[in-house]
Parts: C-alpha cells; structure tokens; sequence
C-alpha cells in the first residue's frame, strides 16, 4: 500500500536518501484511479528499496505548487534527494516499473 505523503513529511521523506516515488492525484481524477492499484501494488513489491506514496492534491499543495505540478496523475522519481524523472498521465504496470527500477 502506498504511503500517504503530505507536505509535512514530503522533504523528509525526498531527503532520507532513499528513492523516492511521489504520485500526485485526486479523488475526482479518473486516471488517477486507473493507475492507483499499479501504484500500490509497486509499492508493496518495492517495500524497503524504494518509498511510494501518494500526493492528493486537494489536501495539500505546497509541493505541488513547488513542482508545478498542473495536470494529474504525475508521478515524480527522485534519487539522492533530486528529482531524476517524470511522468504525466496514465500508464501500464511494466511502465511504471521500469521508472522505478531504474531507482535502484
């Protein structure tokens, strides 16, 4: 299950050095419900080597508005604190994977 991350634990949780899947979404959003059983099945197969969590967008929106976020589902990869990729839409399981396998 993916992690809930809020902007009070987002830049701890970007810092600690550990890759870092951040997917900013919303309750209204189709495609993000298309993808939030992929993003939390990657997150339980990805469980100690990378921390995925999940951004809703209309509870928060420091880090949003940092990463000027516009369109969702977007998901953010960091490695060593920094941002390394991006993608914007929908997207298949092997997708996804392949961004977080190149994490590790």
């Amino acid at each position: 299950m993916a992690l809930k991350i809020t902007d009070e634990n987002a830049k701890e949780l970007i810092g600690s050095g550990k890759p870092v899947v951040i997917d900013f979404w919303a309750e209204w959003c189709g495609p993000c419900r298309q993808i939030a059983p992929i993003v939390d099945e990657l997150a339980t197969q990805y469980e100690g080597q990378v921390t995925i969590g999940k951004y809703n967008v209309d509870d928060d929106s420091e880090l949003s508005s940092e990463f000027g976020i516009r369109n969702i589902p977007t998901l953010l990869f960091f490695k060593d604190g920094k941002l390394v990729d991006k993608h914007v839409g929908s997207a298949n399981k092997a997708a996804l994977e392949n961004k977080v396998k190149a994490l590790l």
